[in-house]
């Protein structure tokens, strides 16, 4: 067996996880950096201190349960980005796909709002739906105006300079990491270099990419209307809860 099957058959042992376990582990990251936010800064004034006591030392810094769970949430937003990509080329209908994340931004927002500053409504920063939104269309406006590199140019930058407008979740940065992940997406160490470098928590980004690059390629267990009406749900309802608790 030469190297060049002998690598990549290395490597496929370790594609385990479909789209439906990264959505499982995306959410359940988004829910522990939610909770670290949201939740136990209102529980750490008002009831206990053991969610910031520390559990170890790496290196002579200490290590919380709420830093923990602070680093795992950092897995959200790439791994989201990263499927997002991934539903983009395999969908049958894109008008569909952008519709529905357009109507789940627009029912997130309340919840969001809620969460981020407990008012109904709040237009000093935008849910990260209307991140993954804008960057769909910047894929979709690429991938239209292939061979005509003004226009491409164009419908990206009006994009870029919408979501700085509109102060969407996770910013600029937010909409370039998505940019990154599918123009660089059949190069996957340059895109793991590039996407982590540019945003937070640049070792937490790098090691979502270990996990994002497990990906087998198959749907998994996401296959009836209950789940996956589900995991639309999932956003605005966990917001909703961490500001009932909270209050």
């Amino acid at each position: 067996m030469d190297s060049n099957k002998l690598t990549t058959f290395t490597l496929d042992r370790f594609k385990v996880l479909s789209s439906s376990a990264l959505k499982l582990i995306a959410c359940a990251a988004m829910l522990s950096g939610h909770i670290t936010k949201f939740y136990f800064y209102h529980f750490t004034r008002t009831a206990a201190t053991w969610p910031t006591a520390t559990l170890f030392t790496i290196a002579g810094r200490a290590i919380s349960f709420h830093q923990l769970l602070l680093m795992f949430g950092k897995f959200a937003f790439p791994i989201f980005a990263f499927l997002l990509v991934v539903g983009f080329e395999k969908t049958r209908n894109r008008k569909k796909y952008g519709i529905s994340l357009f109507i789940l931004a627009l029912l997130s927002e309340i919840p969001f709002d809620l969460m981020l500053r407990h008012q109904c409504f709040s237009f000093l920063r935008q849910n990260v739906i209307f991140t993954l939104f804008f960057g769909y269309l910047a894929m979709c406006a690429l991938e239209y105006f292939k061979g005509k590199p003004i226009l491409c140019l164009l419908s990206v930058v009006g994009l870029f300079l919408t979501c700085r407008i509109l102060r969407v979740d996770f910013g600029t940065v937010g909409y370039c990491f998505i940019l990154i992940m599918y123009g660089l997406r059949n190069q996957k160490a340059i895109q793991c270099v590039v996407g982590s470098s540019i945003m937070p928590m640049k070792f937490m980004v790098f090691l979502s990419f270990m996990v994002m690059y497990m990906f087998n390629g198959e749907k998994g267990f996401i296959k009836t209307k209950f789940w996956k009406y589900f995991f639309y749900a999932f956003y605005p309802a966990h917001m909703l809860l961490i500001y009932l608790l909270a209050r």
